[in-house]
């Protein structure tokens, strides 16, 4: 008996021991830039239109729209309500012909074709939790979307807004990446699906075991997914294979709750998440370091702004701006 309760012992203080010399120092941001949101809701999505214009959407799920507007390249925002939709804005895309689109949950769909200052409301037939969206034509819209881990549905959208294809799926769907008007990739809670057709077809990729909520494309060929469980894999041949550059399900890992990824170039990479998780790599995603904490609060996004400088959002109308040694 009491050579069993040493062996245990033994055991666990090794793994202890492994645990604790494997811990690093974290990493120092070089600046922190705080910007104003003015709200407190939660933020989804940063798209960046060009040099100087970009949005935020965000709100709250089932009351409120809110839109950030910058015209100065992110450095200031200003706050649009849209009282009409009044459900929360999940993300931005902008079609061929240079209207840009947001879409939010139960189906509200909004346009502007003046930079942000104004916005029209669309309610599309299917009252569902959409997500996200993309263009693959100026007459073809993929929304797509899910709730509760097992139910999804993607939306084909005409130039009218009318949808014209609706499919449901048993996984929920988180992110839609189009390469081109051909090839795609969507993430979702255990899958990750690729179309070479033009989104007529979408084939399930040899991935799974996480809740995968974001995808980063580099070229065609060569993508980052993270997942909720803080898995992070990589493929540089279009999917064909795919490397577990991280697994959320190693217990000698910290656990991270991963919502955004994002690379800005082959080897410089950067995911956020729950409790203002960073973590940041310089091999293409083989290794990663943790960023000291500048908020506790859920980071939703993060990408960079055009003068270079990473920029993130999340809840209670987190806002930064964020300066790499």
């Amino acid at each position: 008996m009491h050579i069993r309760f040493n062996i245990v012992l033994a055991a666990s203080v090794a793994l202890l021991s492994t645990l604790f010399a494997c811990k690093k120092e974290k990493l120092d941001w070089q600046q922190v830039q705080k910007l104003e949101s003015h709200c407190n809701h939660r933020l989804n999505n940063i798209y960046f239109l060009n040099d100087t214009l970009g949005y935020t959407v965000g709100g709250l799920r089932f009351d409120k729209s809110t839109i950030l507007v910058t015209k100065d390249g992110g450095n200031t925002w200003e706050l649009h309500d849209i009282p009409e939709a009044g459900k929360s804005i999940f993300n931005v895309a902008q079609k061929p012909t240079g209207e840009v689109y947001a879409v939010g949950f139960d189906g509200k769909l909004l346009r502007t074709t003046d930079g942000g200052d104004n916005w029209s409301f669309f309610q599309m037939n299917s009252y569902q939790p959409y997500k996200d969206l993309t263009f693959i034509e100026p007459s073809t819209g993929i929304i797509i979307g899910g709730i509760s881990f097992n139910y999804g549905v993607m939306a084909y959208i005409d130039d009218q807004n009318d949808i014209y294809r609706y499919d449901t799926f048993n996984y929920e769907l988180n992110d839609i990446e189009m390469l081109d008007n051909r090839t795609g990739y969507i993430s979702g809670y255990g899958v990750v699906l690729k179309t070479a057709d033009g989104a007529v077809k979408w084939k399930l990729q040899d991935i799974k075991n996480d809740n995968f909520t974001a995808i980063h494309a580099q070229s065609e060929n060569e993508l980052w997914v993270c997942g909720y469980n803080g898995s992070i894999y990589y493929t540089s041949n279009g999917g064909e294979k795919w490397e577990q550059f991280r697994s959320g399900n190693d217990i000698k890992k910290p656990r991270y709750r991963l919502l955004d990824i994002y690379f800005k170039d082959r080897t410089n990479g950067w995911a956020v998440g729950e409790e203002g998780v960073v973590i940041h790599t310089t091999d293409g995603g083989h290794s990663w370091d943790l960023y000291k904490k500048f908020t506790s609060n859920a980071l939703r996004c993060i990408t960079q702004t055009p003068d270079g400088q990473l920029i993130v959002c999340g809840d209670n109308g987190s806002l930064y701006k964020l300066l790499a040694h």
